[in-house]
């Protein structure tokens, strides 16, 4: 598969970018008009809801996959639920929600079987089948994921991390061209390690969070991985 159509296949979302502009000023508003005393806010019971739903939308929009959008929409329903008995529309017992996270990461689990070991899904449609080892869904809620690819295409895929952290060794793989790999970390961190001979190319942005690069140039470019993401109040880390 040649670069231009790995392109077409893992397009940037300015949908997603345009969210984020707007969220941020949403935010900054608020935190405005409560500061001026116009609004009566407690940003301090609001700041936690609003961030989850915030990031639960970000992350529906930016998944490629069916079990991305479940963990997006738990997300959501999770800070809406807790935004509700903050305000006091809502008379919910804590101990009826924890259940909705067992569930819910019930279903994620059902929606990664289905799709299999050998396919990387998308909301519109699936991509070309790979071995199970040339485009990988990693997700790592709570814990920890670490995980060593061999492979001789590497495709990239998908790696989300809420509250945990997700460790990936690219460095005995190969990649043709170009390959993109979708990020999201929600308070967790990610780290990849690359072969020497990979260019790294950083297209994501960093919400109270931080990306960082330590590779070393190599000096033929034509092997890329293409990073793509979002890091709340977390950390992304590549190096070889």
């Amino acid at each position: 598969m040649n670069t231009r159509s790995r392109r077409e296949r893992n397009p940037r979302n300015p949908a997603t970018q345009m969210f984020i502009g707007l969220f941020v000023i949403g935010i900054g508003l608020l935190f405005l008009l409560d500061n001026l005393g116009w609004l009566d806010l407690d940003l301090r019971v609001h700041i936690l809801p609003t961030i989850l739903i915030g990031a639960g939308i970000l992350k529906v929009l930016q998944t490629r996959t069916q079990s991305g959008m479940v963990v997006g929409g738990v997300m959501i329903v999770i800070g809406c639920l807790i935004m509700l008995k903050s305000m006091g529309w809502l008379d919910i017992d804590w101990r009826s929600v924890w259940p909705l996270l067992m569930i819910g990461a019930g279903v994620a689990v059902i929606f990664r079987a289905k799709q299999g070991p050998t396919q990387l899904d998308q909301p519109f449609g699936p991509l070309e089948k790979t071995s199970d080892e040339a485009a990988i869904n990693c997700t790592a809620i709570l814990g920890g994921f670490k995980r060593r690819i061999t492979t001789p295409d590497f495709r990239g895929g998908e790696i989300t991390a809420i509250m945990g952290g997700c460790e990936l060794d690219l460095r005995q793989s190969s990649i043709e061209n170009e390959a993109v790999l979708n990020v999201f970390a929600l308070c967790g961190g990610i780290s990849v390690k690359v072969p020497i001979d990979w260019t790294v190319v950083l297209e994501g942005t960093p919400i109270m969070g931080g990306f960082e690069e330590k590779t070393v140039p190599p000096a033929i470019h034509n092997k890329r991985l293409i990073l793509r993401g979002y890091v709340i109040m977390g950390g992304l880390e590549v190096r070889n």
